[in-house]
């Protein structure tokens, strides 16, 4: 990213030429899984993202898109630095598209932290025009701190790790449906 003064004398950031545009729509791009699919390219990453009230959880596919792996956490903090954060990930794995945790009520409804979290893809969309998927991720959090129970962590260890782990566990599903929709089942 260059930067340039403006006439106020201020630095502005400027995007390069090779820097991808803004997604334009008002609405939220492609929020069906088949929709997703069809807009990613035949190979690439895709980046996953747990956003939580305090921190964000990330994780990443591999480019045949098989296998989720927990990559970072990061502060939750305004969002201009959050998005500096995920995009600086998103682009240094060469990613192609996002998936972004839904967490949908257990009768399927929206509260406040799946309002939240759209809010957070359109913002996310505002500044990266890439395909993304809201993906239903309840119970992700609390499957991921069952493992980590199980396997006898520290609570302690378990709070710094349980969010980047929920972001890899929730991608895993999405891209196992999104495998299983294009085989045709």
């Amino acid at each position: 990213m260059v930067r340039a003064t403006s006439d106020r004398g201020v630095l502005q950031p400027l995007w390069t030429a090779a820097a991808p545009p803004a997604h334009t729509s008002p609405a939220l791009a492609l929020l069906d899984l088949t929709q997703f699919a069809a807009a990613l390219p035949p190979a690439g990453a895709v980046l996953g993202i747990d956003p939580g009230e305090k921190r964000i959880g990330v994780s990443v596919s591999d480019t045949t898109r098989l296998i989720a792996s927990s990559i970072d956490t990061i502060a939750r903090n305004k969002f201009a630095a959050d998005a500096q954060a995920i995009l600086a990930l998103y682009d240094a794995r060469r990613c192609v598209g996002f998936v972004i945790g839904h967490p949908l009520n257990m009768d399927g409804s929206t509260g406040p932290s799946a309002q939240a979290a759209r809010a957070f893809a359109r913002n996310l969309l505002g500044l990266r025009d890439a395909p993304l998927l809201l993906w239903d991720e309840r119970l992700s959090t609390a499957a991921v701190t069952r493992t980590l129970i199980e396997g006898d962590m520290s609570r302690r260890r378990r709070g710094e790790v349980v969010d980047k782990m929920a972001a890899g566990y929730m991608l895993q599903g999405a891209l196992d449906a999104m495998k299983e929709r294009l085989a045709g089942g």
